[in-house]
């Protein structure tokens, strides 16, 4: 099998989901109206809500969903064959995620901008509403968590990105002040910008920046836990349009260019897979349960994620211009993480192939634990193969690419928690906790805590969370589908529903399944916190469940009635 196969046939499914499926369900189910006055204009404030090209809302919208998932979650799925992996993220893309997307991003502007847990209270239920906010808050914990351990170990890992990844800080700010300030034109500062930041990748090599291992009794790892999580919570106060918008927006296009070149070199070199189809125990009688439900747990982000939906309805709302840009921006913006996830699987399953001329098949197990670092790796010599670009800077442009994504997605992350924090501060009549600077340390301490004690061994432990993340993400996708359904068919858009019921009702099994392992192999181990927040989210995912379908069921007997 030729990688380049895999990559034509990818590309014409993304494109039969942008061009085809999601046009249909924007104007025929969703009804997207260009007229409808968003939530940037009517509650403008220019720090949350403020109407913005649909261009740069897309690179914050899709840089902010990224993070680092789209390249681990396929970077470790890809043990068990390149075909389960290969066809979840691009059928996931097109009818799982991209509905998800754009329909919670919908859901959102139709109700002034708030998160879909607050939709949620206003369509299901109060109450439910209530639980829903908590499994959010939960999933928010944990990918700022989890992407704090991540990005740490990133930077002790490779020194030469320190440069350019902190320096895109500062290149995102300049690019705010010249768009929003001095009406710069958007071309032109984008240009300037990403040559800029490129041009910060040779200097990090030049000057690769090494923590000290001990400093104040902090080793490198945890120094840099603290520095993260200070920079979060200042990025998650700041005006979006100052940092968080073009920062994002920049990373957007230099994931862009990256996937631009990392796809020509696959066309260039055509490169072989090495992996197999399906792993022999898999292909043995009773094989699949190796697969299911793990399979759809691993692969979140690229194939859907509900943490999409908290950013959605949470920053991305806020700056939707018109809401005929709901489908650009929401859809799309999942068509650019499934490009990234495509992308991750063929450097893992052929790129180490250029680096080992005797990995096959048969020697594939060898290899596939190393994860993110089969992406950089295989990426890095298809780079070169195919365009000459040395190896030591294609592989420092990649692990850039891992820790610009998890960057910005703490940056909203944590500002996402404060929202929701200040609206429980608004809900429950606690002053306190409405204040943003309060309720953005409580944010900021809870992940800092969990990612502390995710370092494990200095540092050098993967993060114990990442299964119950993966299980949790998709159980908040389900939720999110399920109100999105609820919405829908009080609307009497009955037939339409189906396009997000179908997906919801498949991934609620799956993670749902996935839960109930996780809940079990933490209470053999004795991690009684994991436990705890495992056996919470199920119960919450039940009550919810159960009165949306309550209401569903109200709805079509008052129908059948009539």
């Amino acid at each position: 099998m030729n990688a380049l196969i895999l990559l034509v046939i990818g590309i014409a499914g993304l494109c039969f989901g942008w061009f085809i499926y999601s046009k249909f369900v924007a104007s025929k189910i969703l009804k997207l109206d260009k007229n409808f006055a968003t939530p940037s204009h009517t509650l403008r404030d220019d720090i949350d809500y403020i109407p913005t090209n649909k261009f740069v809302l897309w690179g914050h919208h899709f840089t902010a969903v990224a993070g680092a998932a789209p390249i681990v979650g396929p970077a470790i799925a890809v043990q068990w064959g390149w075909m389960p992996a290969f066809f979840w993220v691009i059928l996931g893309t097109i009818f799982f995620a991209g509905i998800h997307d754009m329909s919670a991003l919908w859901a959102s502007v139709r109700h002034q901008g708030q998160s879909i847990g607050s939709v949620c209270r206003h369509i299901v239920g109060s109450k439910v509403g209530q639980l829903f906010m908590i499994v959010i808050f939960l999933v928010l914990l944990m990918v700022n968590s989890a992407f704090g351990v991540i990005i740490a170990q990133e930077s002790v890992q490779h020194p030469s990105t320190i440069i350019p990844a902190w320096g895109a800080v500062a290149v995102a700010i300049l690019m705010g002040v010249a768009i929003y300030r001095f009406k710069l034109n958007l071309g032109i500062v984008t240009i300037i910008g990403v040559v800029t930041l490129y041009g910060l990748v040779p200097l990090g090599g030049i000057l690769p920046i090494n923590l000290p291992d001990n400093f104040a009794g902090f080793n490198a790892y945890q120094q840099w836990i603290i520095i993260l999580f200070v920079y979060a919570g200042i990025a998650s106060i700041m005006p979006v349009w100052l940092l968080l918008q073009p920062r994002d927006y920049i990373n957007g296009i230099q994931l862009f260019i990256g996937l631009i070149l990392l796809y020509g070199s696959i066309f260039i070199v055509a490169p072989k897979v090495v992996a197999p189809e399906l792993i022999p125990a898999i292909q043995e009688n009773g094989g699949w349960s190796i697969l299911i439900p793990v399979l759809f747990i691993t692969v979140a982000c690229g194939a859907i994620s509900g943490f999409h939906g908290i950013v959605s309805s949470g920053t991305t709302s806020k700056q939707i211009d018109k809401e005929t840009d709901v489908r650009f921006v929401g859809y799309l913006g999942a068509v650019g993480e499934g490009s990234l996830a495509l992308a991750t699987i063929i450097a893992c399953i052929a790129g180490l192939g250029l680096l080992n001329a005797d990995l096959n098949p048969e020697t594939w197990a060898m290899l596939y634990k190393g994860g993110a670092g089969n992406f950089s790796s295989g990426g890095a010599a298809i780079l070169h193969a195919g365009l000459g670009i040395p190896e030591s800077i294609a592989q420092t442009l990649l692990s850039l690419m891992i820790i610009l994504f998890a960057a910005t997605t703490m940056d909203a992350g944590i500002r996402l928690q404060r929202y929701i924090v200040q609206e429980w501060g608004e809900l429950y009549k606690i002053p306190f906790l409405k204040n943003k600077w309060l309720s953005t340390l409580v944010a900021v301490f809870l992940c800092f805590t969990l990612s502390w004690n995710g370092l494990g061994e200095g540092g050098k432990n993967e993060v114990a969370i990442w299964p119950l993340f993966g299980a949790t993400n998709q159980i908040l996708a389900s939720l999110t589908l399920l109100t999105i359904s609820v919405i829908l068919i009080k609307s009497k858009r009955f037939k339409g529903s189906l396009v997000t019921l179908i997906p919801m009702t498949f991934i609620l099994c799956m993670s749902f399944w996935g839960a109930l392992i996780k809940l079990k192999d933490y209470f053999i181990a004795q991690n009684y916190l994991l436990f705890a927040i495992s056996f919470i989210v199920i119960i919450v995912t039940i009550a919810v469940v159960l009165s949306a379908l309550s209401i569903i069921f109200k709805i079509i007997n008052s129908k059948e009635n009539a």
